[in-house]
């Protein structure tokens, strides 16, 4: 990007999972969780948020489309964020999530693309991508998660991790969709007391590893501080792309920062 040509993509951290997407005109938002400091619970279990967001919903402005990793998990999408979904014209998911919320969220199956019209012309395209949020197996104990591919007629290859702990299904997506200009990676090596403390999203070394896989392009890391489940988070992201030569690609936006590719 020179100094008088416009990013090709824009992404502000809003805490969490959550973040604003802009490129190719249209407005996108990733998991959305706005409530408050304190104990949720998702499913049978609580899970403690430690950090206010940076906006609330109503400074967002107008919003394309979520892209929803899942839906069952308080800190993925919260109280806030479902009273969100109601308001915007569109939110990609998963079968599961369509089955529990309904309305406007849609099922996006991985490998799947569906099309959004941009302001100027053209299309952006979306396609679901597999995540595996946990060790092997772990699906039906933690559910299903989906993330998401972002491409178009001159716009960047943008992979959006969701709720990942998989080296192989990062693999497995560059070799179909990649290499990416561009990555939004959930990161925070997140724990609890299932699968004896396997790892549920990529821990810090794994992110840095994904890194080398996806490409050449700028990594935003998100989704590695403000729940207490996080049992990394910005300073092992640091220190671990560090040690694998790929600092100089690290995108870590502290809340309400904008980054632009």
């Amino acid at each position: 990007m020179t100094a008088s040509s416009p990013p090709r993509l824009r992404v502000t951290y809003l805490g969490g999972p959550t973040a604003l997407i802009e490129i190719g005109g249209l407005r996108l938002l990733t998991d959305p969780t706005f409530d408050p400091p304190g104990v949720y619970t998702s499913g049978t279990r609580s899970l403690t948020k430690t950090m206010e967001p940076a906006r609330s919903p109503d400074a967002l402005g107008p919003i394309d489309a979520v892209l929803l990793s899942h839906d069952q998990h308080t800190d993925n999408l919260d109280n806030s964020g479902r009273e969100l979904l109601a308001r915007v014209p569109l939110a990609l998911s998963t079968a599961s999530a369509h089955d529990r919320i309904g309305g406007n969220v849609r099922v996006l199956p991985n490998w799947e693309t569906t099309e959004l019209a941009r302001p100027a012309g053209g299309v952006l395209r979306i396609t679901g991508v597999p995540a595996q949020h946990g060790p092997d197996g772990s699906e039906p104990v933690v559910g299903e998660v989906t993330g998401f591919v972002l491409s178009g007629d001159d716009l960047p290859n943008v992979y959006v991790s969701g709720d990942n702990a998989s080296l192989d299904v990062v693999r497995t997506i560059v070799e179909r969709l990649g290499p990416f200009d561009a990555s939004l990676l959930f990161a925070g090596a997140a724990k609890t007391s299932l699968f004896d403390g396997a790892l549920l999203t990529l821990g810090s070394e794994q992110a840095a590893e994904a890194a080398r896989i996806l490409g050449d392009g700028p990594v935003v890391v998100l989704h590695f501080e403000g729940w207490a489940h996080f049992s990394q988070g910005a300073d092992t992201v640091r220190e671990a792309f560090s040690r694998a030569g790929v600092s100089e690609r690290l995108r870590l936006p502290k809340m309400g920062e904008v980054v632009e590719v």
